[in-house]
């Protein structure tokens, strides 16, 4: 008969949720409803309205990130009148009952610049004056909570928690000082978190206007043209040539070997990419491989290292793009963008197929195709046309932007390394695996 193992001495074993942990002895564990002033209210439910900064700014569950924070990017409101007591107050903690069900928020007053009141999909829980509000926030952004409202999702036919499913989570529950220097470890590095995603968005909005301005004044210029580029007329240097795709690169599409035919995937040892896998960047390593066999009798063709690839056709994924990073093939749903006679930079054009993806899109897709299912057609892909520099100055454009690119990765990098670092203090820390000293 298999048995628990002891715990540690000093420990004792609680279960939060499906979930078994072992947490020090002078510890509680507590319901979300043994510290709470309310058992659970409910918002409004009334209409979102344009957004009025006179009256109370709406809270939706539209409006909470996935890492427990305000957005600010699509802002509504909702009448003063009629609706005060859906008023947030400082410390309330709001949990999302569908949808997006688990998210939740601790209001903060510095969070927005006028008065907020919640929606009917988002619960409120006014937390005790005796608990740490900002610990019991750090534990609704734990494992140990999202396990629990994976548990309680999969319980039910529809994927909602209600007021008092949320008041019975349980909470390892430390005394209070330790309660406070747990949240302040712990916002500290949420606090770096956010200072490199705001590090991120300038860096992404500096590229924006740095493409904007490489792709169409270029470097140096002092006389220009104006030419129609696909439906508009574009100013661009003199010295620039306008021309098709098909005058400068060879453009084949990839294939999609039998899946019902395992020689052509056991083992394989060629990359095979799919338009999934695009993100505007460079693919370094393929999900899926195939066989020599697969490469010979399908159609697949093998794409080198560096060759730029357009998305044709796929639900969210339709011209994006990708440089590879390796050899490898794709399938039909990919067309590859080969230089003839080193006519372009594969990193130049990339940049200047995003740049211009709304007017890719309108020119080469067929107006009367099902709008659920976008094509880009081979035949109006090879007739799209684009501003060509000379190559030096593509390649300097490219270097410029590539700078920017790699900023952005640099600090994306650091971000998920924060985002590690965090997931592991709040292992130790909230199940008090590693004990803080309460005393500075």
């Amino acid at each position: 008969m298999r048995t628990e193992p002891r715990p540690k001495p000093g420990m004792q074993q609680v279960s939060i949720g499906p979930v078994f942990v072992e947490i020090p002895e002078d510890w509680d564990l507590v319901s979300l409803n043994g510290i709470t002033e309310n058992s659970g209210q409910y918002g409004a439910n009334a209409s979102a309205e344009e957004y009025d900064p006179d009256e109370f700014r709406y809270v939706r569950i539209t409006d909470l990130s996935e890492e427990g924070y305000l957005e600010n990017d699509e802002m509504r409101s909702i009448p003063i009148d009629g609706n005060e007591k859906y008023r947030l107050k400082e410390g309330d903690l709001l949990f999302a009952r569908t949808g997006a069900v688990g998210r939740s928020y601790l209001y903060s007053e510095a969070d927005c610049d006028v008065p907020c009141a919640f929606a009917g999909y988002l619960i409120r829980f006014k937390l005790s004056d005796e608990v740490c509000d900002e610990y019991i926030n750090q534990f609704t952004n734990s494992q140990y909570f999202r396990k629990w409202v994976d548990s309680m999702a999969r319980s039910t036919t529809h994927a909602n928690i209600n007021a008092s499913e949320y008041a019975s989570v349980e909470i390892p529950y430390p005394p209070l000082p330790e309660q406070r220097r747990i949240a302040d470890i712990l916002s500290t590095v949420d606090e770096q978190i956010q200072q490199t995603d705001e590090i991120i968005e300038e860096a992404k909005e500096l590229k924006r206007g740095v493409m904007q301005n490489l792709l169409h004044r270029g470097i140096g210029h002092d006389e220009f043209k104006e030419m129609y580029i696909g439906p508009k007329r574009s100013t661009i240097p003199t010295e620039w040539d306008v021309v098709q795709l098909r005058e400068i690169a060879n453009i084949k599409s990839g294939s999609t070997p039998k899946r019902s035919n395992e020689e052509y995937w056991e083992d394989g040892s060629i990359p095979w990419i799919k338009s999934g896998e695009f993100n505007d960047g460079v693919i370094e390593q393929a999900e899926e491989k195939i066989t020599e066999k697969a490469l010979e009798e399908s159609g697949c063709v093998v794409f080198p290292k560096g060759t730029l690839l357009l998305a044709l056709y796929g639900k969210g994924t339709v011209s994006k793009t990708a440089r590879l990073g390796l050899d490898a093939a794709t399938n039909q749903a990919i067309a590859g963008l080969l230089p003839k006679n080193k006519a372009f930079d594969p990193r130049y054009l990339q940049y200047y197929l995003i740049g211009s993806r709304n007017t890719l899109l309108n020119v080469t897709v067929n107006p009367s195709s099902d709008a659920a299912r976008t094509n880009i057609y081979l035949s109006a892909l090879r007739q799209f046309k684009i501003a060509l520099p000379p190559i030096e100055e593509q390649r300097i454009i490219a270097d410029r932007i590539s700078t920017i690119d790699d900023k952005i990765a640099d600090e994306q990098e650091h971000k998920q390394t924060l985002q590690e670092l965090k997931r592991g203090l709040m292992q130790d820390l909230l199940t008090g695996k590693v004990r803080v000293n309460t005393e500075n």
